[in-house]
């Protein structure tokens, strides 16, 4: 068979995504991602990607086990990650040196993202990086083409990564929404989709985090009016007002900036992760938050700002925090701490525009921040958020769009998986013949 896939993380367990695609004598990597909550519970570091060895972390099961395709490792020839995502990207710094001559190929915000990392660790691997703009079509080698089809999500820059083979196109779609009507950027590339459809597609690899959900995933336009609602609504009460989402969600940021405007109150970004992730943006022209924004990251200069904000009034200003799952070392933690020269008073109000990760360790923090929050009679609003995740609906159209031959779930233990092949079954896929779910570490031929 010319075509072998190996499944190497995030089929048994939700992280550290990796897959392999072994076409003829030549392997493309697809994503490189950390397993967040055991690399967290090792490292004991949130805000940023400490320098731990790759053996340390694959024993704690918090990157992708390449030993699962230790007879390919000479046929390496390209590490693709599809968006900036730790769980996509955050293994590179650790893994990609397995792989020395294979260059880490992405979107150029991605890998703005992971020079940041190295810059800010002080890692070097010897791989090269290379950014392609969404939309392009590249050479591999003289039988393998990759093309970066431009999709929504939750960070910029996601793509469905094509490779083209001789043999058919492989798409693997891991982490998308179909977001019609995104707050920055554009709408999915549908035309395309439906192009590569008519073209003929092998296999589609795609996330089936949220396949049970009965739903099309709503637009990042209702996250933006559900901020407005409690942003505008919240803002009488002459209070301070604290907002924390996920650092890589420019367009979430970007409504909060736009807002914060409104309310005409000052703002400032407070947090390692949030500086990294915007100056990233701002690097590569996806955002110019600079006129808009302070932006401080260093506790001196965090401590010196919230001492002016004190003395100003609390409701001159707009803080935007790191710490939306709760994170020990996050600044909103410390804040309620009253580690860093803030003390919350009755009243003031902490906006959460998140979700919360549906594991066990993000789960105790943030049951115990939001403890010590209303212990201090803080005004909290949870869940101001839309997923950035494909809903079961989303997959029946991608489905609709691609017509693949053969379908493997990822991103997702067995009771989510199911979700994907229950779907492909109703639409005429078989389990015995064309959706294959799979495990960390399984491989599948396919011709």
């Amino acid at each position: 068979m010319p075509i072998e896939v190996c499944t190497i993380g995030g089929f048994s367990d939700t992280g550290r995504n990796s897959t392999a695609i072994k076409i003829d004598d030549e392997v493309v990597i697809l994503d490189m991602g950390l397993h967040m909550e055991h690399y967290i519970q090792h490292t004991e570091d949130r805000e940023d990607i400490s320098a731990k060895t790759y053996a340390s972390l694959v024993k704690v099961s918090a990157v992708p086990d390449y030993n699962f395709i230790k007879d390919w490792k000479e046929k390496v020839i390209a590490i693709i990650p599809s968006h900036g995502h730790l769980d996509h990207v955050g293994a590179v710094p650790f893994a990609a040196s397995l792989f020395p001559n294979a260059p880490v190929i992405s979107t150029p915000y991605t890998i703005e993202i992971l020079r940041s990392i190295f810059h800010d660790e002080d890692i070097k691997i010897p791989n090269k990086l290379i950014s392609q703009d969404l939309n392009s079509t590249f050479s591999l080698s003289k039988k393998l083409k990759v093309e970066l089809v431009h999709v929504t999500h939750s960070i910029p820059h996601t793509s469905f990564v094509v490779l083209h083979t001789p043999y058919g196109k492989i798409v693997y779609a891991n982490d998308y929404k179909f977001d019609r009507e995104p707050t920055l950027g554009k709408p999915p590339n549908f035309e395309r989709m439906k192009q590569l459809g008519k073209e003929g597609v092998l296999l589609l690899i795609v996330e089936a985090l949220y396949a049970h959900e009965h739903i099309n995933t709503p637009s990042e336009a209702i996250a933006q009016k559900m901020l407005k609602e409690v942003m505008l609504s919240a803002n009488g009460k002459k209070k301070a007002m604290i907002v924390t989402t996920f650092s890589s969600h420019l367009a979430r940021l970007k409504s909060i900036i736009e807002l914060g405007k409104k309310l005409k109150r000052e703002i400032i970004f407070v947090g390692r992760s949030l500086s990294k992730y915007v100056e990233a943006g701002q690097k590569v022209g996806i955002v110019n938050f600079a006129n808009d924004i302070k932006m401080v990251r260093h506790r001196d200069k965090i401590e010196k700002i919230l001492g002016k904000m004190n003395k100003a009034g609390k409701d001159k200003y707009l803080l935007v925090v790191t710490g939306h799952q709760g994170e020990p070392r996050a600044v909103l933690s410390r804040m309620v701490r009253d580690e860093l020269n803030f003390t919350f008073e009755p009243g003031d109000i902490v906006i959460f525009s998140c979700s919360v990760i549906p594991v066990e360790l993000n789960r105790q923090n943030r049951e115990k921040l939001e403890q010590q929050l209303k212990a201090k009679g803080v005004v909290m609003f949870r869940d101001i958020h839309v997923s950035g995740h494909a809903s079961r609906e989303d997959h029946r159209e991608l489905i609709q769009y691609l017509h693949p031959k053969h379908i493997i779930p990822a991103h997702a233990p067995y009771e989510k998986t199911q979700y994907i092949a229950t779907l492909a079954e109703e639409m005429g896929y078989s389990r015995a013949k064309n959706i294959h779910l799979m495990e960390n570490g399984k491989r599948v031929m396919l011709g």
